[in-house]
């Protein structure tokens, strides 16, 4: 049929199928996310030409794509943990003086003398024990997530301080091989801190994609009455969301303290509960529950990081 003989029918029939994959294609939840990512590098590389160089130095990689990639960990490992609680419909707001008791703790240690493989165990013990604290005001006194967790938040920079308080210092240098090598070294041409933030989402991602528990949390966060006339533990699931996340916050404590040296729990992580919220929503999570986007999450944080 030639362009003249097509009747307005015959080419809505034609150009009518493009249209739903379109709307679909424009409805997905990476495409804004991405479409911001891409404006943001748009506007960097008219800045600076230079911009999208990466480099070899000292045989590690080096450029403003790399160290975006390296500064977004400690934001995208907290909002990974935070994405789990929010798809519980909670929220937790002490990720950030988490941060600064695991900081404290690992100063206090290694001044104690310990060795280091023990001391990253209770940094991570610290952050497990800050997440059951959470989960039991949360599910078992069923207090707000909002008021349960701005407990931890409003105390636990203080007994941060507290700890470093325990050897007569007020904000403690330290120097630790392995600590400092998990967050500041790298592996060939690759910063430690990728390949481990990458490991760290593979757990996570297998944990809640290839196990009953993130059927789990979806279900719960979703409505928890009907879930538990499922038979689902809407407790003891709400529990393991606060302690995924508590040790997702000491795990970026780790790298945070390794990184600056020091406990500083007055500025460290400052305000990084904000960024891991704002990350979750910039990666299609909903507030009320219900849904997991941990792919989307590391690319929320990813745009946080770019700005």
């Amino acid at each position: 049929m030639t362009p003249e003989l097509m009747t307005p029918s015959s080419k809505s029939e034609t150009s009518a199928p493009h249209f739903p994959q379109l709307r679909a294609l424009a409805g997905h939840r990476a495409v804004w996310p991405l479409l911001g990512l891409a404006l943001i590098f748009a506007v960097d590389g008219v800045v600076s030409p230079g911009f999208f160089h990466i480099r070899v130095v000292e045989g590690r990689l080096f450029g403003n794509l790399i160290d975006i990639l390296y500064r977004a960990v400690p934001t995208a490992v907290v909002a990974l943990g935070m994405a789990v609680v929010i798809g519980t419909k909670g929220i937790d707001l002490s990720v950030g003086s988490v941060i600064a008791i695991c900081g404290a703790v690992i100063t206090w240690r290694i001044h104690a003398g310990d060795p280091h493989w023990l001391i990253l165990l209770s940094a991570l013990g610290v952050g497990i024990l800050c997440g059951l604290w959470n989960g039991f005001l949360v599910a078992i006194l069923d207090i707000q997530p909002i008021i349960a967790t701005l407990i931890l938040m409003v105390s636990g920079r203080g007994i941060g301080l507290m700890i470093n308080l325990l050897y007569g210092g007020t904000n403690p240098s330290f120097t630790s091989p392995l600590l400092q090598g998990l967050s500041v070294g790298h592996i060939g041409l690759i910063p430690t801190r990728l390949i481990l933030a990458a490991a760290i989402f593979a757990a996570l991602w297998l944990l809640i994609r290839r196990t009953a528990l993130g059927l789990f949390l979806e279900a719960v966060g979703g409505n928890s009455a009907a879930a538990n006339l499922a038979g689902v533990d809407a407790r003891l699931v709400k529990y393991a969301a606060y302690l995924i996340c508590g040790l997702c916050a000491a795990l970026a404590g780790v790298i945070l303290a390794a990184d600056t040296h020091t406990s500083d729990p007055v500025s460290i992580g400052l305000y990084i509960e904000l960024d891991a919220i704002l990350a979750v929503v910039i990666g299609g999570g909903s507030l009320a529950g219900g849904r997991i986007y941990l792919g989307m999450t590391v690319l929320g944080a990813l745009v946080i990081q770019t700005l």
